[in-house]
């Protein structure tokens, strides 16, 4: 298997466990403990970018910064195979962080699982989506979700 195939794999696999966490076990120690802390839901999936993106830098950034980018610049970075696999690793660990802010936006809210899961599943699929859709279920809730932002925002005076 090479290296780009076992990256890809270890990805996919790994966020398997903290998304079937949140969808039915939202409330539970382990969910907590796991998908609480970034090092556990988030960091790994940083190796595998970082291995296949780093010898890509260079490509993507020609591509992305010599010119605006335009559908037709899109397409051809895509057109590479190791830029598509690093593009689903981007996929993979923002779907992942979306859903770790939804998940805990929803336990702030106290929303049922009924509500949560379906949610949860739509940011994991269409992450944008998911994430509109999770910030309005949870709309009104009591104060911020998150206090390091909120704390470093200087009130209006």
């Amino acid at each position: 298997m090479e290296l780009n195939e076992l990256m890809f794999w270890f990805s996919s696999l790994w966020i398997l466990p903290f998304w079937v966490m949140m969808w039915f076990l939202p409330n539970h120690e382990l969910t907590q403990r796991f998908v609480g802390d970034l090092r556990f839901c988030f960091l790994p999936l940083l190796v595998p970018y970082i291995i296949l993106a780093l010898p890509q830098v260079g490509t993507i950034l020609l591509a992305i910064g010599s010119d605006m980018p335009t559908p037709a610049v899109v397409v051809d970075l895509f057109a590479d195979e190791d830029v598509v696999l690093i593009g689903w690793l981007h996929y993979l660990a923002f779907d992942m962080f979306l859903g770790r802010f939804i998940w805990l936006r929803m336990l702030e809210a106290k929303r049922p699982i009924y509500v949560s899961t379906p949610i949860l599943i739509l940011c994991m699929m269409m992450a944008p989506i998911g994430c509109a859709a999770g910030i309005a279920a949870t709309w009104g809730g009591k104060g911020p979700i998150d206090t390091v932002a909120a704390t470093s925002i200087a009130p209006n005076e």
